[in-house]
C-alpha cells in the first residue's frame, strides 16, 4: 500500500472509530438563540463539554432569534419532535410555565434532583433566580444568559460636543442636542423599545407596569403603563424626534450598526453588546454607564430588571439522555464558565462565584465599567414593581408595544393615545391568556 493509501486508510479509520464513539453517546439536542459571537461562544462551550464526557453529546442547534427559536420548539413539542432544552427568553417565562402544567415541562429543580446533583440555586443572583422560580421558590430553567439595558455612549463624540455622560433624563435630551450642533447625524437611539422605555422605565422608576405585582401574583393582571410617568416619558422622545435628536432606528438591535459607525452617540440596549463593541468599534472610545433617571418621577434610581434567557428542559425523552443534560447544565454553571461568558459578552455573571472569578482576574480593572449591569440590577432590593414581570402572552404584547410606539414615532399618535390602546390591546391577550390557563 502507498503512502496516500495508507493515510487515507487511517482517516476512514479514525473517522468510523469517532462515529463509533459518537454512537455510544446519549445525544442531547438543544437549540438555541445565540448567532454571530455569541453563538461561537455557544458552541465552543458543546464542543468542550463533549470533548470531556464519555458519555454525553451536547448537539448546540441555532434556531433564529428569540422569537423564532421559541415558537420552532412549540411546534415541534406538537409534533411529538420537541428537543431536550430550548432557551427561551424572559418575556416567554409566563407561557413556559402555563406548558409546564400540561406536563410539557420538565422543572430544572426536579431534573437535578433526578440526577443525584447537588444544586445550591442560591449561588445565583436574587435579580436573576426571582424571575423564573414558582410561588414555592422551586427554580423551573436555568439561568444562562441575562443581561439588563445601559446606556452607551461615544466618548469622543461627547467630548467634542462639550458635554458628560449624562446621567437624567434631562441631561439625555440636552446632550443630544449639544451633540446635534456638533455635528451627530443622529445623537439618540435606542432598541428593544418595550424592554428599555417601558419596563425597564417603569422598574427604574418603581412605577408598576401592570396590577398583581406585574403578574407575579395571578393571571387576573391588567397592565397600567398608560400611566402619567411614561406617558410623559414617551411624549418626551416623541418630541426629540421631531427636531432630530432622537432617530428611531427599529426593533431589537437594529439600531446597533447606528452607535457603530459613529451616526449615534447614546444609545440604549442590552449590556450583551459589550463584546461584540470590543471587536467591531475601532474609531472612537465608547462606554457604558446606568440608565437615566426622569427626575421628574422619581428622586432616586430603583434597580433595572433582566432580559435575556434561560434553558428550559422539555419532557419526552429518556433518563440517561436527562442525565447528560443535567450534567451539562452542571458545567455551564460552574464559576469559570460563567466568568468567560461574561467576559466575552457582556451579559452578568449569573453567579456570585462567576463575580468573584471575574474579580480576582482584574476584569473590572482592565475593562472598566463592566459591572455596569450588577450595580443595575443589585442597586436595592427589588419591589413588586421591579422584581420584574410575568405576563401571559408577552411575546405578542411587545409586538403590540412596537406598533403604538412606532406610531408615536412617526407622528400618527400621541403618546397617551399610543399607550392607552396598547393596554387596551394587551388586556385582551391578557384575558386569552388567563381563559387558556386558570
Amino acid at each position: 500500500m502507498n503512502m496516500k493509501n495508507t493515510f487515507a486508510a487511517a482517516a476512514a479509520a479514525s473517522v468510523a472509530a469517532s462515529s463509533a464513539f459518537a454512537a455510544d453517546k446519549a445525544e442531547v439536542q438543544f437549540w438555541h438563540a445565540m448567532g454571530g459571537q455569541l453563538g461561537e461562544i455557544v458552541d465552543k462551550f458543546a464542543a468542550d463539554y463533549n470533548a470531556g464526557s464519555d458519555s454525553c453529546q451536547i448537539n448546540a442547534v441555532y434556531k433564529g432569534n428569540y422569537t423564532e427559536n421559541m415558537t420552532a420548539a412549540i411546534a415541534a413539542f406538537r409534533a411529538g419532535e420537541q428537543p431536550h432544552v430550548v432557551q427561551v427568553f424572559e418575556v416567554g417565562t409566563a407561557t413556559m410555565m402555563a406548558a409546564g402544567d400540561k406536563g410539557a415541562i420538565y422543572p430544572v429543580y426536579k431534573l437535578m434532583q433526578d440526577a443525584g446533583i447537588d444544586f445550591d440555586q442560591s449561588a445565583y443572583l436574587p435579580a436573576v433566580i426571582s424571575y423564573y422560580t414558582d410561588t414555592d421558590n422551586n427554580l423551573l430553567s436555568l439561568p444562562f444568559n441575562s443581561s439588563t439595558p445601559v446606556l452607551w455612549y461615544n466618548k469622543d463624540a461627547l467630548d467634542k460636543a462639550g458635554v458628560a455622560v449624562p446621567t437624567t433624563w434631562d441631561e439625555v435630551e440636552a446632550a443630544a442636542k449639544a451633540l446635534k450642533a456638533s455635528g451627530v447625524a443622529k445623537p439618540f437611539s435606542f432598541g428593544w423599545q418595550s424592554w428599555s422605555n417601558i419596563e425597564n422605565y417603569s422598574a427604574w422608576h418603581n412605577i408598576p407596569l401592570g396590577t398583581e405585582e406585574n403578574g407575579f401574583a395571578s393571571l387576573k393582571t391588567e397592565f397600567t403603563f398608560n400611566n402619567e410617568a411614561v406617558v410623559n416619558h414617551i411624549q418626551r422622545i416623541a418630541d426629540m424626534g421631531k427636531d432630530g435628536t432622537f432617530v428611531y432606528g427599529g426593533r431589537r438591535g437594529d439600531s446597533r450598526g447606528q452607535f457603530v459607525n459613529g451616526e449615534t452617540a447614546l444609545w440604549i440596549n442590552s449590556s450583551a453588546y459589550y463584546g461584540g463593541f470590543k471587536k467591531d468599534i475601532k474609531d472612537f472610545e465608547f462606554g457604558q454607564t446606568m440608565l437615566p433617571l426622569d427626575t421628574a418621577v422619581a428622586d432616586a434610581p430603583q434597580n433595572s430588571i433582566i432580559g435575556g434567557a434561560t434553558l428550559w428542559v422539555l419532557n419526552g425523552h429518556e433518563k440517561p439522555e436527562y442525565a447528560c443534560v443535567a450534567d451539562f447544565f452542571q458545567f455551564v454553571s460552574a464559576a469559570d464558565q460563567q466568568a468567560y461568558w461574561h467576559q466575552n459578552t457582556g451579559y452578568v455573571p449569573i453567579t456570585t462565584a462567576a463575580y468573584d472569578v471575574s474579580k480576582e482576574q482584574g476584569f473590572y480593572n482592565t475593562d472598566p465599567m463592566t459591572d455596569t449591569a450588577i450595580k443595575q440590577l443589585s442597586l436595592n432590593a427589588p419591589t413588586p414593581a421591579s422584581k420584574g414581570l410575568r405576563f401571559g402572552n408577552f411575546v405578542q404584547i411587545r409586538d403590540i408595544i412596537n406598533e403604538e410606539l412606532e406610531a408615536v414615532w412617526s407622528g400618527e399618535k400621541d403618546a397617551q393615545t399610543a399607550m392607552d390602546a396598547a393596554v387596551e390591546r394587551g388586556n385582551a391577550l391578557l384575558r386569552k391568556f388567563e381563559k387558556a390557563n386558570d
